[in-house]
């Protein structure tokens, strides 16, 4: 199946939501910027499963550092 771009960037931009409505706490965190990076390497060699994964990732860790930050908060 052809790379979709619309396609990608729907499920970016899911992802995106979803961290900015759930774990607004991550926003900006350097911690996030590799997971930003490998998104784009698999859209390159057309590779969803990887693109997907990635995306997992990417929320995973914003979730993990929204979660560092409250529990440093309370």
């Amino acid at each position: 199946m052809a790379w979709d771009n619309e396609w990608a960037a729907k499920r970016a931009g899911e992802a995106m939501v979803y961290l900015a409505a759930n774990y607004p706490e991550c926003a900006g965190a350097p911690e996030l910027h590799s997971h930003q990076e490998a998104a784009p390497e698999a859209a390159i060699v057309e590779d969803r499963d990887g693109y997907l994964e990635a995306l997992r990732w990417y929320m995973r860790a914003g979730r993990t550092v929204a979660l560092q930050v409250r529990k440093r908060a309370a």
